[in-house]
């Protein structure tokens, strides 16, 4: 193994056990919000300076391949991959902060019948199923795990679209709720982010083990 691969194969280690941390501290927000677990918020909060300092780090080692490398055709497409993966991972790991920071503000549970008719569980469900996915796609160079992000992006797209209204209709009837409601909203909105995120993850691990770009091409 040349130097050079040496370096490509430390750098996928290091994105993917990022993209780990990322499943991680949203799967930890899922169980803080249902549970009103604030020191599992503030351990939210504490991991993201790990992964702030992560994402700095493979930047480095990113630039550091340019300069001593100056990689090409496949290994430069892999480099630039990982340099973007490592971004959106990081705003994953923005959002469930963001997340953590709204729970460490409630003293009480999301009223139940909310809970279900906003499909608060299912949308945490899903999304760290994409997460997991991604985790799985990136370890193997799996480019048709990558592709099952689209399918299940649609699913949080839908349940954030009819957040609004659902969310509404609920403080209606509970107007004492309010604050929470606007709690569960951003929270919704947040994951619907983080589904975006990953999608753009999975275009890159299909372009730089397929050369395609996917977010190119015109809808069918």
């Amino acid at each position: 193994m040349t130097h050079l691969e040496t370096e490509l194969e430390q750098l996928k280690t290091a994105v993917v056990e990022m993209a780990e941390l990322a499943k991680n501290q949203i799967a930890k927000t899922k169980n803080a919000l249902l549970n009103v677990d604030v020191d599992i918020a503030e351990e939210v909060l504490h991991h993201e300076t790990w992964m702030n300092a992560n994402e700095l780090r493979i930047d480095k080692d990113c630039e550091n391949i340019f300069a001593l490398y100056n990689p090409v055709a496949g290994d430069l497409r892999f480099v630039l991959a990982m340099m973007k993966i490592n971004a959106e991972l990081e705003r994953v790991g923005d959002h469930a902060a963001g997340i953590a920071n709204y729970i460490q503000g409630m003293t009480q549970a999301l009223p139940e019948a909310l809970i279900k008719e906003s499909r608060l569980v299912e949308m945490y469900d899903a999304t760290i199923n994409m997460l997991e996915s991604i985790v799985e796609a990136l370890d193997n160079n799996d480019t048709n795990i990558a592709r099952k992000a689209f399918k299940q992006d649609k699913m949080l797209n839908e349940i954030n679209k009819n957040a609004s209204t659902i969310i509404a209709a609920y403080v209606q009837k509970e107007v004492s709720v309010v604050r929470y409601a606007l709690f569960l909203f951003s929270t919704i909105k947040k994951l619907e982010r983080v589904g975006d995120h990953i999608k753009n993850i999975a275009e890159e691990i299909i372009f730089y083990e397929e050369a395609k770009v996917l977010k190119h091409k015109k809808k069918k």
